[in-house]
């Protein structure tokens, strides 16, 4: 008899959502582990596939995870020390270059706002430019000297837990294999092919969102550093890999690299405000091709989640556990999503819990066989 696989019905797609939410929760508790190790688990995709080719070259699975991780830190290395001899350094300390450029950016708001008072005499009757000068005066001055310090504080202590990425991502490539197998041996053998098949959707869910990830990542660098060299901005590539990677914070992301940009923008050109208005015009462009031609080329084929719900689940994931939340709940999501329809497929499949029961039913039999008279 041929058994038509059930697709997963709102009692399991609530569990699913529920199971997220619980993890979220728990995250936000040991958010000293989840960082290293969502670094460690980016780490190991993007070192499992060179690993691969070297164990298919012929290398045993120890020696080619060493070989990939010392090339790897030492590219690291080398990258590191290029750019800290090409990059200049600043000409005074890190809190006036941060004031620096807030101010820059705060003039630039004030032009604008001046400017549009001008073409819009309804908003000069309303005395626009003083509200924003008034809202501007109570958050923006002597920023660096009251938060800088607190930002650098918090930065050094989390840098301890961040060593622990490497670490971590060495074991997974050394003994993913073990623990996957450790993973099967208890499962019951009537469920073994399922488990199995189960494993391996988690570790290709994971697999395509987080190089996907990175593809986005080295594309939005791309062509964002092209846009902000061609309109005149200093330091495109660095800028547009910051931004790339603030990206990974869905929405909150986006708006704090869009203002980093242009508060650099309109420093280095403080009489052009085109400058600064072509910055947010290249970002608004690379955001539109990151929603409609970047993401489904790369992180569209990696977790086939409902648009609904992947917008609900970013706004429970921010509100559970703040920017981790945002940062985490979509992968999260797809491997949950993957383990819990897998597991109401092995629960509702009668036939398996058939096999289950008759396999337990034979093993009782053997088990007392020379106890019966």
């Amino acid at each position: 008899m041929i058994v038509v696989p059930q697709r997963s019905g709102p009692v399991v797609w609530s569990a699913i959502i529920g199971a997220t939410c619980v993890l979220l929760f728990l995250l936000e508790r040991v958010l000293w582990l989840a960082v290293p190790f969502l670094l460690a688990i980016i780490l190991y995709y993007i070192l499992l596939g060179p690993m691969q080719r070297l164990i298919r070259a012929g290398f045993g699975q120890s020696a080619a995870v060493l070989i990939v991780v010392a090339l790897f830190f030492a590219t690291a290395i080398l990258a590191g020390i290029a750019a800290v001899t090409w990059i200049d350094p600043p000409s005074g300390s890190w809190q006036e270059m941060v004031e620096h450029y807030l101010n820059g950016g705060v003039a630039f708001v004030r032009g604008s706002v001046l400017s549009l008072e001008y073409k819009f005499p309804l908003l000069h009757q309303v005395h626009l430019s003083k509200i924003v000068n008034r809202r501007f005066a109570a958050y923006s001055d002597n920023f660096a000297q009251k938060h800088l310090t607190d930002i650098l504080m918090s930065v050094a202590a989390s840098l301890p837990s961040a060593l622990l990425a490497p670490f971590l991502s060495f074991f997974f490539l050394r003994d993913g294999r073990r623990f996957k197998k450790f993973l099967a041996r208890a499962v019951p053998n009537a469920f073994f092919e399922k488990t199995l098949f189960l494993l391996h959707e988690v570790d290709q869910t994971a697999r395509r969102y987080f190089q996907g990830l990175i593809k986005l990542t080295a594309l939005d660098t791309a062509v964002l550093a092209f846009g902000l060299w061609a309109i005149g901005v200093s330091s495109p590539l660095v800028l547009a890999l910051i931004a790339a990677l603030l990206a990974w914070v869905p929405f909150v992301g986006s708006i704090v690299g869009c203002a980093m940009v242009v508060m650099v923008a309109s420093t280095d050109a403080p009489g052009e405000p085109l400058v600064a208005y072509g910055a947010i015009g290249v970002f608004i462009l690379v955001r539109l091709l990151d929603d409609f031609l970047f993401m489904p080329m790369t992180l569209g084929r990696s977790l086939h989640i409902h648009p609904l719900i992947s917008v609900l689940m970013i706004f429970i994931g921010g509100s559970v556990a703040g920017v981790a939340g945002l940062m985490l709940v979509l992968p999260l999501l797809g491997v949950v999503m993957v383990v819990g329809e897998t597991l109401g497929r092995l629960i509702t499949n009668p036939r398996l819990r058939a096999r289950q029961r008759h396999a337990l039913a034979l093993r009782t039999r053997q088990a007392s066989v020379d106890l019966t008279l």
